[in-house]
């Protein structure tokens, strides 16, 4: 066994697991594993605040398929992943979180910059190792990688700082990479033969397509049912939007015609999908999941079959290889959709036609500034066949579900069931930098902006031409809806006041562009694309507001003590 330091047996196995890029911040307690990371092939893109850092190994993970890396410093630098990390388990995303920790020498004594960093990530990862002897680094490294990939999520991999500094014999392991299954054989025949006898079978198509690259296969097994498609929540780009089986996604401001048509659903397909609460909630007033329907789940974490909906037959598969067995299994069979094929489609065709009506009507507003809704439809239009857009959390950025199309994936990139502010721009960095040859556009609004302008500097300074779209109305728009419907206009914390964002980017080095009319935002979009540089584009709307996100969660308030009673609402 060859004699090896410590940060040369950890950089070589990130080496071997194809690892090329680490985000992070500089930061004393790994300096030594840093100083290998240029001359090993790895990219070091140094960032404006740890969150960040992991956000954009997270849009890195999901746009390359591979290890999105984060590192820092330990303490503050490493509890300042959390909210990202978080994001990133809910998305399936595979983000290595590294986290130097205080020396062992003075473990437990509250030193400078120490806090136990294991209990703080527990329920937001695959899995957590600690390098209690050094010579292991590599066997946990090796481990923890795997599982990021094979388990779809983030992982933790725990270094006691002073680690960095030793040396043994050691043999560096080889990646193992475990390969997917389609689901049991038992499960699968059940599933085929409630699809064959299904009239009207509905296919919800997730994350999981994404991930497994299931596309050709879920486009042949649609195909063969005459089975109309929808999206999961805010995984728009799971199914090609102009194909005609395609009505679009389910869930907060997603298509009424995806919701019309999985209501009258006998069998539906949920194909790599968890069926998260939040997307198959009622919206717009129509409770659109089909209460007498039986249920086909395929998902790669077994944990989540049967979780949310009811099921027919549940399915532990990878979303491709399920998809392709079950079109085996159906082939040459008889179909009892078929007799009712055309008036699906036809269905189908009327409820799109319908719905692109209805959001060309919502859209048509010609003040200045222009509306949220006019101002999603010209970018819609102007963005490019291969772009990656990132959206944040808030009112503007989840109105844009209704204008979110996709001919291919991955090319949406969302907070997903985290639902956290500042988001989007990180994320488009990082997914920048893992395909520079596709513009990367993150929808921002301008609460959630502040908390990451701070990472222009970071796209100027790494040379990283991303395009940040910042919604400029004055207000939190979400939580204005909400003091609107709920709290009789007292408007508390939700209004802002703005400086100009285009001014602070080209401050910063970066493009800037300040737009106030509707006829001139896709040229300013097309313009941003065109110049392949850091920008921001600042599009000035007015203060119409979506629906609120959670009806569910609030309620008019009662206010008893006498002093109070003036802000009575029942």
């Amino acid at each position: 066994m060859p004699r090896i330091s410590f940060s040369e047996a950890f950089v070589e196995t990130l080496v071997a697991h194809g690892v090329t890029h680490v985000f992070g911040i500089v930061g004393s307690a790994y300096m030594d594993a840093l100083d290998l990371f240029e001359p090993a092939g790895i990219r070091f893109i140094s960032v404006a605040h740890e969150q960040n850092a992991a956000h954009a190994a997270d849009g890195f993970a999901r746009i390359s398929g591979r290890h999105g890396v984060c590192i820092g410093q330990n303490g503050p630098g490493i509890t300042n992943f959390v909210t990202a990390i978080a994001a990133a388990y809910w998305a399936h995303s595979p983000v290595v979180a590294i986290t130097p920790e205080a020396g062992t020498a003075g473990t437990g004594l509250g030193g400078f910059q120490e806090t136990d960093q294991l209990p703080i990530f527990s329920k937001i990862t695959k899995f957590q190792t600690h390098i209690h002897r050094p010579d292991r680094v590599a066997e946990l490294t090796n481990r923890a990688l795997g599982i990021a990939l094979s388990e779809r999520g983030p992982v933790q991999i725990n270094i006691p700082r002073d680690h960095f500094y030793t040396e043994f014999d050691a043999d560096l392991p080889r990646p193992v990479r475990i390969e997917p299954s389609a689901g049991g054989p038992e499960s699968l025949e059940q599933a085929a033969t409630l699809l064959a006898d299904a009239r009207f079978p509905v296919i919800v198509a997730g994350g999981g397509i994404i991930t497994a690259d299931a596309g050709a296969d879920l486009a042949r097994l649609a195909g063969l049912l005459g089975a109309p498609v929808v999206s999961s929540y805010l995984h728009n780009d799971s199914f090609p939007a102009g194909h005609p089986l395609a009505l679009g996604p389910l869930g907060y401001q997603g298509s009424k015609a995806a919701m019309h048509v999985l209501a009258q659903a006998d069998v539906v397909l949920a194909l790599g999908t968890r069926l998260g609460p939040f997307g198959t909630l009622p919206q717009y007033g129509i409770d659109y999941w089909p209460k007498n329907a039986r249920v086909i789940q395929v998902d790669s974490d077994r944990r989540t079959l049967g979780l949310v909906k009811p099921v027919a037959v549940g399915i532990h598969g990878d979303a491709r290889l399920a998809a392709a067995d079950l079109l085996r299994r159906l082939a040459g069979r008889a179909l009892a959709g078929a007799a009712t094929r055309d008036a699906r489609l036809r269905e189908v065709e009327t409820r799109r036609a319908a719905w692109e009506q209805e959001l060309d009507a919502l859209s048509r507003s010609d003040g200045t500034p222009p509306s949220p809704r006019r101002a999603l439809r010209e970018l819609e239009k102007a963005l490019p066949a291969n772009a990656m857009v990132s959206t944040d959390i808030g009112n503007i950025c989840s109105v844009a579900n209704s204008y979110l199309r996709f001919e291919h994936y991955p090319s949406l990139l969302a907070p997903l069931a985290f639902g956290n502010c500042g988001y989007a721009w990180p994320v488009a960095l990082g997914a920048k930098v893992a395909a520079p040859d596709r513009p990367a556009i993150a929808y921002v609004g301008d609460g959630a902006w502040g908390m990451s302008l701070a990472e222009v500097m970071t796209a100027v300074r790494e040379r990283i031409p991303a395009i940040a779209v910042v919604f400029n109305n004055g207000q939190w728009g979400a939580e204005k809806k909400n003091q609107i419907d709920y709290y009789a206009n007292r408007f508390v914390a939700s209004e802002l006041e703005n400086p100009s964002f285009a001014g602070i980017a080209r401050a910063m080095g970066a493009d800037g562009i300040r737009v106030e009319h509707a006829d001139a935002i896709g040229d300013a979009l097309r313009q941003a694309v065109a110049a392949n540089r850091p920008t921001v584009l600042e599009l000035v709307v007015n203060q119409e507001l979506g629906d609120p996100f959670r009806r569910d969660a609030l309620k008019k308030p009662k206010r008893l003590l006498p002093k109070y009673a003036a802000y009575s609402v029942e």
